[in-house]
This record gives C-alpha cells, structure tokens and sequence, in this order.
C-alpha cells in the first residue's frame, strides 16, 4: 500500500524556482514561463521577503552577525564543496552563492565595515563585476521565523496527540506507534535545524493557516495585477483535475497508515 518516496531534487530546477521568486519580490517587469508544477505549494511569500539579507558596501554590520543570519535563512557552511545555497569563510572574506543565481558574491570586510561586494564566478574565482547592492534570499522556501517557527512546534504536537488517541482508540497500535515515532523525529529536526525532510507536509503549521485552507503557491508571489495563460488547455486541464485527485489518494493512504497527519492533506495542488 505505501512507497516511501524518494524525492530527488532537480538542483537546476531548484535554482530556476529561487530566480524566478527573488525576480516577483525585486521588480515588475517579470514574465515567468511554468510546467504545471506551479500549482503545488511554497512557502509563505511573506516570509520569504521578511527573511532576505540586504548588504551594501560601507555598511556596518559585524561578521558573525551576517554569518548567523545567512544560517537562518537555510544556508549552510561548506569550505570544501562551494555549491548553491552554502557559505565559506576565510578570515575577512566571506563567499555566498545565492540559490537563485549562476554567479556567487565575495563580500571583503574590514573589522565591522563592508568594504566591497563583488561578483565571482564559482569555479574559477574569476571576478565578473562590482555590485552596490546585494539582496540574499533565503535558501528554501519555507524559512520562516523563530516565533512561528514555536508556534508550528506547538500546534503539530497537538495534531499528533490527538491523532494518537484516535488511532488507539480504534485498536490501531502499530500505526499510532508509527505516526508518533516519525512526527516526533520531524519535530525534533525543525526545533534543532529549523527544517526535515518533507516540510511541506508541515507547511499549514507553518504559515500558521486554519485547516483545510489551500497552501501558498507560486501565484502567491505575484502581486494583485497579473496575467496568468494557459497554454495548450486540451491537455493541460485535464492535468490539472488529475493531480489533485492524484495527490489526494497518495495523501489519504499515508495519513490512514500512519505515515502522515492529517493537515498533510492541506499541501495539495491547487484545482483549475
């Protein structure tokens, strides 16, 4: 009845995501080309602007300061492997490579001062050009700050309590045994590293949304006055219908065996 699937995460496909959201939160002139993919959940777009860096040369902000940051918004230090969505330190200099971006930034301090902020590539360390400004997004799109980072923990553990009782009261102990132990190890995971494998089941506690209210998707990002097209509609809406019922069956077994919670229902794919 139930595969574990293996999510692969396309790192190209990944990087497309992060350009195309940072692109909606900086300017107006965006035309996004989509699969239908796009109707699946993100995080919540709020969060995702609330949580970006902004550095500029000249400005006065201490090394561990940026550092701590660039950790909470889901990057990770890496001195040996420099690849999207990681950091490496070397005394005064700092490299970052965006998780939208081909290019990294070395940001050159003096004591607490940004001195320069320049464009590099990856691979070689060749220098591409100077930037004044630099906005850093965050590495997944489903940080979200330490106060409702707590009041998720809370809300999930009380799902899970309740789910637990409901399982048991139905004589149903291996999967009540189940949905504790895997629950419990994602709620320890979030409280220590701020995120675990498939957040996105968790995503309604997150953005702190009532049940059964849809999940943030890509159109959420756009502001009020957009166009959005549908190509090739023969095939596409039926694509669409399919998904959610598709989705919805896989979901209904996870949570009947005790894979899941209920409230993983709620990330779905959005209906036509």
């Amino acid at each position: 009845t139930y595969i574990e699937k293996d999510s692969e995460i396309n790192a190209e496909i990944e990087k497309l995501r992060h350009s195309a959201t940072a692109a909606l939160a900086e300017r107006r002139d965006v035309i996004i080309v989509a699969s239908v993919s796009c109707i699946y959940g993100l995080g919540s777009p709020f969060d995702y602007e609330n949580q970006m860096l902004s550095l500029r040369p000249g400005m006065e902000k201490p090394r561990n300061e940026i550092l701590r940051r660039l950790v909470d918004i889901q990057y990770d230090r890496n001195d040996m492997a420099f690849e999207r969505g990681a950091f490496r330190v070397r005394g005064d200099i700092l490299d970052v490579f965006p998780a939208g971006s081909e290019a990294a930034l070395r940001i050159e301090m003096f004591g607490d001062e940004i001195e320069t902020i320049k464009e590099i590539n990856p691979v070689t360390g060749e220098i591409l050009g100077l930037r004044n400004h630099v906005s850093i997004y965050p590495a997944s799109h489903y940080v979200t700050t330490d106060e409702n980072t707590e009041r998720a923990l809370a809300s999930i553990e009380s799902e899970l309590d309740e789910r637990i009782t409901w399982f048991k009261d139905r004589g149903k102990l291996l999967e009540a045994q189940r949905i504790e132990q895997r629950t419990r190890y994602d709620l320890e995971m979030l409280r220590e590293i701020g995120r675990c494998k498939g957040i996105e089941n968790y995503s309604r506690h997150l953005n702190g949304l009532p049940a059964g209210s849809r999940p943030y998707t890509l159109m959420d990002y756009f502001p009020e006055d957009y166009m959005i097209i549908i190509d090739e509609s023969h095939a596409t809406l039926p694509q669409i219908h399919a998904m959610y019922n598709g989705d919805r069956s896989r979901k209904q077994n996870l949570v009947e065996y005790g894979f899941r919670l209920p409230s993983a229902l709620d990330n779905r794919p959005l209906t036509f």
